[in-house]
């Protein structure tokens, strides 16, 4: 018949005592022996506070008190003096587990009992080899065993920075003691007393804290290490739920994370925020006999975790935070939504925005980046999200004036775009691969044609069209494009117009089927080659409107 088990915790504690008092409680009142430790530079009076409070229980040591700081071998000498104090004052204590005043009981004490009873001889403690796993969260792994650290990283950064530099420049590597590997874990294990007492008795115990004295975070590597020397069994992992953000810190659990921890059905959780009452007074929680054996699952809240994390890091696609602006190209997604760009439509087909938006289930704009100012759809002078169409507001960030509308809508967006407008965002959207961009190169010429202005004034306006065209093409030929690209010459275009259309709207709504009842008009191109021709005549090359023979006639472009 297997032995009864008798849980001691080794209680540690050093602020918000009034929160710590009420945990040993639960731990007490659950049949468990108590040792506790409080930090040394706790104030006298918080201390003899907790101490009244507790007066009324039995089965309770206080610990000799050690002054503690993190990262530190101080952290390893009071958790031993508080495990030696309760192996020696409870010699009915099997097995002991380390927790704080922020760690909270989320089931009955005699569930994890009984747990334990099940699992005979079994240390439950993390402990993964330093050398073949990087268990370590942005910090020193190998090195943490063979410099010296001396001084506090919290208190002293820069001098620790400094010495650990210094003793890279001089290779400076210690040995490990003989017959040890260093390992890492989780400073929240529950060991067997066999096991405990073989560690706080090995006769060369002094040897190995000399070592680990000069260590970094020892309280993370000195048992974890140890345990192999003398366990004769070790689940690697932690009875206690305790996870690290991506800079190594706890996360801390709220009131609202009750489900989730529940969810879990681990034995203690920790770090609990010390004002989350209602999680005080919902655990330990006991869901009956059907769930005794329940296996603790860590999964469903590490998944939970390791989501919140990549939203903290990553952020949303698209949502642009202080904390995360500065990184270009280092963004989780450009753009929340995906969007089109149609260039040259809206030179070739008169209200051409208004054609489409009776066809698609999406949001047409004209020109937003208009050099007068921001074309939305129905001439609206604030757009979704209320942001407005003044120019200076949107170059003075126009990254920001783009990603945010595609954000703060819920339709998909589209809108021109031309070599006339502003050109700040062309390798934003070709390497986004939310944008689709249609484009018909030359069709600028068009309304050039039809504009009646001087031929002088029409040639400088197309030589300055023509080059700012042919610069955006390099970009969007480059092999840097993410963007889902096609582009047509106007020559190309015009020879199928209606058919090259559908395509257009079929592309930039996927899933939805156009109705075409009848196509936009096409402006009329009759004496478009000869208008080419003239600019040649005038010095400038036309390079982008594709095969316009001068003699073509008017019956030839139609749709």
């Amino acid at each position: 018949m297997t032995a009864p088990v008798r849980l001691g915790i080794a209680f540690l504690c050093h602020d918000h005592l009034d929160v710590a008092a009420q945990m040993v409680r639960l731990w007490r009142e659950g049949g468990a022996a108590v040792s506790i430790h409080v930090d040394r530079r706790t104030p006298p009076d918080q201390v003899a506070a907790m101490q009244d409070r507790l007066s009324d229980l039995d089965d309770i040591v206080w610990a000799k008190r050690h002054q503690c700081d993190w990262g530190m071998f101080s952290m390893v000498r009071a958790t031993q003096e508080t495990a030696r104090a309760l192996l020696d004052q409870f010699d009915d204590v099997t097995h002991v587990l380390v927790a704080s005043g922020a760690c909270l009981p989320l089931r009955p004490v005699a569930e994890l009992c009984d747990y334990l009873r099940r699992h005979p001889r079994v240390d439950f403690i993390e402990s993964v080899s330093a050398q073949e796993v990087g268990w370590t969260v942005g910090g020193l792994n190998l090195e943490r065993f063979q410099q010296f650290f001396p001084v506090s990283w919290r208190k002293n950064r820069r001098i620790f920075d400094m010495l650990v530099n210094l003793q890279r420049r001089l290779r400076i590597k210690r040995r490990m003691p003989d017959g040890l590997v260093p390992h890492l874990g989780s400073q929240w294990w529950c060991l067997t007393r066999e096991t405990l007492t073989a560690i706080l008795t090995d006769p060369r115990r002094a040897a190995f804290e000399r070592f680990f004295r000069w260590s970094w975070i020892p309280d993370e590597s000195y048992f974890q290490t140890l345990v192999r020397r003398h366990s004769t069994r070790i689940e690697s992992r932690s009875l206690t739920l305790s996870k690290f953000d991506h800079t190594g810190r706890p996360y801390n659990f709220y009131c609202d994370h009750a489900e989730l921890l529940a969810l879990s059905r681990c034995f203690v959780a920790r770090k609990i925020w010390p004002g989350a009452h209602d999680l005080h007074q919902a655990f330990p929680r006991d869901l009956g006999p059907d769930h005794v054996r329940d296996e603790p699952d860590p999964s469903r809240a590490e998944r939970m975790i390791s989501l919140a994390a990549n939203r903290r890091t990553l952020g949303r696609p698209g949502l642009y935070m202080q904390s995360r602006f500065p990184a270009k190209d280092r963004e989780n997604g450009k753009t929340a939504a995906p969007y089109a760009v149609l260039q040259g439509f809206t030179d070739l087909f008169p209200r051409f925005e208004e054609w489409l938006q009776s066809r698609v289930d999406a949001e047409v704009h004209g020109h937003l980046f208009a050099p007068d100012g921001v074309e939305f759809a129905g001439g609206r002078q604030i757009g979704p999200g209320a942001i407005p169409a003044y120019p200076e507001t949107r170059d003075y960030d126009p990254a920001g004036f783009l990603t945010s509308l595609i954000r703060i809508s819920d339709r998909k967006q589209l809108f021109q775009f031309s070599p006339r407008d502003q050109q700040a965002l062309n390798w934003f959207m070709v390497t986004d691969p939310n944008a689709t961009l249609r484009i018909i190169t030359g069709a600028w010429v068009v309304p050039l044609m039809h504009s009646g202005m001087p031929f002088d004034d029409i040639r400088h306006i197309a030589a300055r069209l023509q080059q700012t065209e042919l610069a955006q093409l390099d970009i969007l030929r480059s092999v840097w494009v993410k963007a889902d690209v096609q582009i047509w010459e106007l020559a190309d275009f015009a020879a199928r117009p209606a058919a090259l259309l559908q395509r257009v709207v079929r592309d930039v709504t996927p899933g939805v089927w156009p109705l075409f009842d009848q196509p936009p008009a096409l402006r009329p191109l009759d004496g478009l080659g000869r208008f080419l021709q003239q600019l040649r005549n005038a010095g400038l090359q036309p390079r982008l409107m594709g095969d316009f023979p001068a003699t073509r006639s008017e019956k030839e472009w139609h749709v």
